[in-house]
């Protein structure tokens, strides 16, 4: 039980900004092991963000509660995502070469396609739950937004379970967690991924609509993978935080095509 605790403890202190017992240190044998709890840290973040929208809603228009709940977000994790979808698209966008999108992406710099990347992803995530609030109560429109930060960050942990990681150095700033899953590892990742899916089906007149999510979070998670493959044999960090703001915002707008 300590062993688990400690694996949960360090997913907290990694991937959050959040307070963690000082006896919990950066081991890198357990920075490791820990990936198995990237998904439940969806669970709190994005509890968190449904909570803030909730409580912003009582004063503010859902648009002001919205950005509210976005911040929320953003300020828990430091941006660790988004910084990586900045750089993904900053490597994708300004690299031909494999070498030359490693050393464009490990650049704390934003780019023209990283700033643009970051803009319209924020915008289109904004929009989309703009949208979703308009036919949806606010305990639905909760356990959307929960359901949507855990089963994103599950989609990433797919990717580590069936990809090779690209840098053949030890520059990465995540290069301990980006490694192989283990099945039983892989096994919890789903188990804390999908749940908050399975309840939002009793949360929505129709139990099966928010599965109809799942075909399209597959397909867009097969493209980014191929495009990963192709352009650098594999993924990095950056890759993984993209992976999660794409599959979150995918997730969202899935939902809207099944109202």
């Amino acid at each position: 039980m300590y062993y688990q605790i400690r694996l949960f403890f360090t997913a907290l202190m990694f991937y959050t900004r959040i307070p963690c017992p000082a006896w919990v240190d950066h081991s890198e044998e357990f920075l490791n092991r820990s990936t198995r709890y990237f998904p439940l840290i969806g669970w709190i973040l994005g509890g968190a963000s449904a909570g803030v929208f909730a409580l912003m809603g009582l004063l503010w228009s859902p648009l002001v509660a919205l950005f509210g709940s976005l911040f929320i977000t953003v300020w828990l994790t430091g941006a660790f995502h988004e910084d990586g979808l900045a750089d993904t698209c900053d490597g994708f966008g300004g690299g031909w070469t494999k070498e030359k999108i490693l050393e464009i992406m490990k650049d704390s710099r934003v780019g023209t396609f990283g700033a643009l990347g970051l803009f319209l992803a924020v915008g289109l995530k904004i929009a989309v739950l703009y949208d979703l609030q308009t036919f949806m109560k606010l305990p639905q429109m909760c356990m959307v937004i929960w359901a949507g930060h855990s089963i994103s960050r599950w989609i990433s942990t797919t990717v580590i379970f069936t990809e090779t990681y690209a840098r053949e150095d030890a520059s990465s700033k995540v290069k301990p967690i980006a490694q192989k899953m283990h099945g039983y590892e892989f096994a919890v990742a789903t188990f804390w991924g999908l749940l908050p899916l399975g309840i939002l089906c009793f949360f929505v007149p129709v139990f099966w609509l928010p599965l109809m999510s799942l075909p399209a979070l597959a397909l867009v998670r097969t493209y980014l993978v191929y495009l990963f493959r192709k352009k650098l044999g594999g993924y990095t960090g950056d890759c993984l935080g993209a992976t999660q703001q794409v599959a979150e915002i995918v997730f969202y707008m899935a939902l809207i095509c099944c109202k």
